[in-house]
């Protein structure tokens, strides 16, 4: 059985932020950090106090992870910073007190004894991880600090490191009174100036006696009562779901898999007790979503999303009565074909658009056709040359645009042989129900307006509007791209409408555009009747394990490269820059992508993946890779990145990368071994055991996750879990069904039959689930009881 934890977490946007900058606005940016470890961070919105965001992360973590932060800070100053629970609101920023700004572990063994001079508290304080670094060199002096009623007693001082080693015993005497608190400090020793709190553990008197602590322990700030600075700070808007499951053995699902997989087999419009059934009844808004996902997931991985997605297509259809309304709602047809194309089709997508797309950012070209908000006196500031009329500045926007949507129309319509072959056949499905459904001639173009409006709409357009959402760029825009971004999508969804509701907005502006978009539109029609003719009906129901073969690109870009300690280089030399590709099969480095020759490690051969920290070569952004060779040892390349995100990117694709490893070690060093010892925890022996733990279990949730089918079940059983009543209700009225109301209602006696079989069955299989959720729950409280069995 295993564990999983996944925070849902959506950074909307800041108000009424303090003004940092001498213009009297500033620079903010949000980061998002687990456990004091930065695992995303958001753009940097220039110049202003309500900075809008938007962004949406996933992040899979261990289900032992304490805590959640978002540090709002500009570009220059200091941060503020809130840590919610599971949140959807606008809640207010407090400044950031260096008291609670913990983290690490301490490693204790308390001994109480009892002699001839009464009661004696033997403390063992064996060593420290993880702790925050006090200095400017990214490093602490630690030492500890023992209180015990009256008494307290210190440890020495270690220097420059943030994982100490003390190896030292403290005895206190009990004096006369009541029973005293054990209570360990950590503090960072300074020469200057106050000491720096770095954490503390307590411990009561009953625990003393019952149970002396004895193994690591998570370092807490001082207890202080929450402030609230009323708003004066800003505020952040945030929306943050945490989802823990419990995930069973695989045998434990394969009774609700078959169930699942048997849904889409039979008649989908006469359908009302399989699961699939119950599922589009009973979910709403994001948990939609996320089902969807999880169910095409699922699907895929058996070799049957096609099916499932004609499954959900002919419901859909079928209780259409207006054509114009197919497809336009978020129903669970329309979010699992969307989450489809992601999982499937964005490396298509990045193809198709990413050419374009970085042109746009990077040429910088000034495009408006709206009269009211064009900004005549632009071009005089620019080349002096006196400002453009509204006419001449129409003109200009217009060839600039077309001059863009050109070349992605082009993309577009000769994309076909691209598009990944389950696309097409899920189109060619689709292309097929509508057709059979609105037969009639006026009707000719609903099977178009059906792909188009998922593949334009829903795909294309929003990737265009939004390219950081879809990994096209690592930043947002900039206002000014911002909108000529949008003017682009809203030209590519009404190419995506083709051509229908060209002059019936609001926006009579973009009636220049409209000779060039419906000169697009015959193309379109073209490109789709040639991306659905394609040979097969289905998937041949071949089980994938992953959503794309193992030697696919994953990620890829320049990186800086080292490996271990090479002799008489300067840590400024060491770095080289290097072209880095990584697959499910290897990680390859060359001089550059032409580059014939490449040197690859194999992704079998990868034990851990971290970060290090910025005093080992007094860079930033640095990474480590563990690998080991066929004769057991381990070697270490060292990869710096641009950026946090890019860092956190890329820990994240080589932990997915490596997820299936055997023997991945539990700890590792985030130092380097340089001048004889490590820069860590300073110890001198260069094949000594890691100081620190390791982080496999977290990374960024994103298209390229692996499928897992035990997880995606067990989403499935906590969604059907709350129709289960429902379905009772059903089964009863069923049961109770006569006659005379099958004879009122055309019901067929076999078809209720049916649905009384499957209902009972339905229920069957997650009174199942349940039961296997309780022994295992069972186990685990057994195996608590027992007490821990080592760090």
């Amino acid at each position: 059985m295993a564990k999983s934890s996944s925070l849902n977490v959506r950074v909307v946007e800041g108000r009424a932020l303090p003004a940092k900058d001498v213009s009297g606005s500033s620079d903010p940016y949000c980061l998002v950090k687990v456990d004091d470890e930065v695992v995303a961070r958001t753009a940097t919105v220039w110049r202003s106090l309500g900075p809008f965001w938007g962004e949406e992360y996933t992040v899979h973590l261990p289900l032992d992870f304490h805590q959640l932060a978002f540090y709002v800070l500009d570009e220059d100053t200091v941060g503020f910073c809130l840590c919610p629970p599971g949140i959807d609101s606008w809640i207010n920023l407090s400044r950031v007190d260096p008291d609670a700004e913990v983290q690490g572990e301490i490693c204790l063994s308390v001994q109480m004894l009892e002699d001839g001079q009464g009661r004696c508290l033997r403390c063992h304080v064996l060593q420290a991880r993880d702790l925050a670094p006090r200095d400017i060199s990214g490093t602490s002096d630690p030492f500890a600090r023992v209180f015990w009623g009256s008494q307290s007693l210190e440890t020495s001082t270690i220097k420059k490191t943030r994982f100490p080693h003390w190896d030292e015993v403290l005895e206190l005497r009990e004096m006369p009174g009541a029973p005293s608190p054990l209570r360990v400090e950590l503090w960072d020793w300074d020469m200057v100036g106050k000491n720096d709190f770095l954490g503390m553990v307590e411990f009561s008197p009953k625990t003393l006696q019952q149970k002396p602590p004895n193994g690591w322990f998570r370092l807490l700030p001082f207890p202080r009562a929450e402030e609230d600075s009323g708003g004066t700070l800003g505020a952040l808007r945030v929306k943050v779901r945490l989802i823990e499951d419990r995930v069973l053995p695989s045998q434990c699902y394969q009774p609700l898999m078959e169930l699942l997989m048997e849904s889409v087999q039979g008649p989908a419009e006469e359908d009302t007790a399989s699961p699939l059934a119950l599922l589009e009844e009973l979910t709403l808004g994001d948990c939609r979503q996320d089902l969807a996902t999880k169910l095409v997931k699922l699907f895929l991985g058996r070799g049957l999303a096609g099916r499932f997605l004609d499954y959900l297509t002919r419901r859909e259809v079928a209780r259409t009565m207006d054509p114009n309304t197919l497809f336009r709602s978020n129903s669970l047809a329309s979010k699992s074909m969307e989450q489809f194309m992601k999982l499937v089709g964005m490396p298509y997508l990045h193809e198709v658009l990413k050419p374009v797309i970085s042109r746009v950012f990077e040429e910088k070209k000034y495009m408006e056709l709206d009269p009211c908000k064009m900004d005549l006196g632009r071009t005089r500031r620019i080349s002096f040359k006196g400002a453009l009329s509204e006419e001449q500045m129409r003109e200009t926007s217009l060839g600039l645009l077309t001059g863009y949507l050109g070349p992605i129309v082009d993309a577009i319509v000769g994309s076909v042989g691209r598009c990944p072959p389950a696309m097409r056949l899920a189109f060619k499905q689709l292309h097929r129900r509508v057709e059979e459904r609105f037969p009639q001639a006026e009707h000719q173009d609903v099977k178009y307006l059906a792909i188009s409006g998922f593949l334009f709409l829903r795909f294309f357009a929003p990737a265009i509007l939004t390219p950081k959402l879809f990994d096209l760029r690592d930043q947002h825009a900039d206002p000014q791209t911002s909108r000529s971004l949008l003017l682009l999508a809203k030209a590519v969804q009404s190419i995506g409408n083709l051509g229908q509701q060209l002059g019936q907005g609001k926006e009579l502006w973009m009636a220049p555009l409209h000779p060039f978009l419906l000169q697009c539109v015959s193309r379109v029609r073209d490109f789709l009747d040639r991306l659905v003719d394609v040979d097969g009906d289905e998937e041949a129901g071949v089980p994938a394990r992953a959503l794309f073969p193992p030697s696919a690109i994953v990620r890829e870009g320049y990186l800086l490269k080292r490996k271990e300690e090479p002799a008489g280089l300067a840590t400024r030399f060491a770095f080289k820059k290097r072209y880095v590709w990584l697959s499910g099969e290897t990680l390859s480095f060359s001089k550059s992508p032409e580059w014939q020759m490449r040197h690859s490690i194999p992704v079998s051969h990868i034990r851990a993946v971290e970060r290090v920290d910025e005093g080992a070569f007094q860079l930033p952004h640095v990474m480590q890779v563990v690998t080991q060779d066929g004769t057991g040892a381990l070697h270490t390349t060292y990869l710096q990145c641009k950026n946090v995100n890019e860092l956190n990117q890329w820990l994240s694709a080589l932990r997915k990368a490596s997820a299936p490893n055997p023997n991945k070690l539990a700890a590792c060093h985030p130092g380097a071994f340089r001048s004889a010892r490590w820069t860590c925890c300073l110890l001198a022996e260069r094949s000594a055991a890691g100081c620190s733990r390791t982080h496999s279990a977290v990374t960024l949730g994103d298209w390229s996750d692996p499928l897992d089918p035990d997880a995606e079940a067990q989403t499935v059983y906590r969604q059907l879990l709350l129709g289960r009543d429902q379905l009772r209700l059903k089964l009863l009225e069923d049961s109770n069904m006569d006659t005379t109301l099958e004879a009122d209602t055309g019901a067929c006696p076999e078809v209720l039959a049916r649905q009384r079989a499957a209902t009972a069955r339905l229920l069957e299989v997650l009174a199942d689930l349940d039961r296997a959720h309780e022994e295992f729950q069972q186990q685990e409280q057994g195996k608590a009881a027992l007490g821990p069995l080592g760090p």
